[in-house]
């Protein structure tokens, strides 16, 4: 009889860190003033702030949306970095703003693969011939391609809670407010996708 093998989810390690990182402020365009024109104390902390939350998680940010299968990462990435900049003097503290971005990559992800699920109903071209990144296509090894192609057969939820546990190492509380659910709900989902995933990946040894 075939021995049963255990598949290991990576840890968040494996992961290779992407390629430099374009300009904070090519994400974070400020189109109501020209640059050096601001004046008003709030408009400089806000500057201040979303290029130091743009140092410290953009690479984290953009392996989140690759992870979560987005074919197009690095405009997610763009999209919600220009959210929390337009939302900054809204959110409290650091913490508070990484969470948002965190939980906006998220929200943002889960948007545009239900845009292409729709549009690719509607086209001749099937799923795997399209090309994804050349940034994307750099973070991952082969064999973490491989898992991603089992991650993305996975319902979204699942999906998700995966990424935000294993890769991200976040805690229960920090994912369900990422995903906006229950902590119930996370453990529910974190369960059935980790049992899915290691169901996919054993059927392709």
């Amino acid at each position: 009889m075939r021995r049963r093998q255990h598949t290991r989810v990576p840890d968040r390690q494996t992961v290779p860190a992407p390629a430099p990182a374009p300009a904070a402020e090519s994400l974070v365009p400020n189109p109501a003033l020209p640059p050096g024109a601001l004046s008003d104390p709030a408009d400089l902390e806000r500057e201040a702030g979303v290029a130091r939350l743009f140092e410290l998680h953009y690479s984290s940010m953009l392996r989140l949306a690759v992870l979560l299968g987005a074919d197009d990462p690095e405009n997610v990435v763009a999209e919600a970095y220009y959210q929390i900049y337009r939302k900054w003097r809204r959110l409290r503290d650091s913490e508070a703003a990484e969470a948002y971005l965190r939980s906006t990559v998220c929200n943002l992800t889960r948007m545009r693969i239900r845009h292409l699920q729709v549009a690719r109903k509607h086209v001749e071209t099937p799923p795997e011939e399209l090309v994804a990144s050349a940034e994307s296509t750099a973070l991952l090894h082969d064999d973490q391609r491989v898992l991603i192609v089992a991650l993305q057969q996975l319902p979204a939820r699942q999906r998700e809670a995966l990424v935000l546990r294993h890769w991200l190492g976040l805690k229960e509380s920090e994912i369900a407010a990422a995903m906006g659910i229950s902590c119930g709900s996370v453990k529910t989902h974190t369960a059935r996708g980790l049992a899915a995933l290691t169901q996919a990946m054993e059927a392709r040894r």
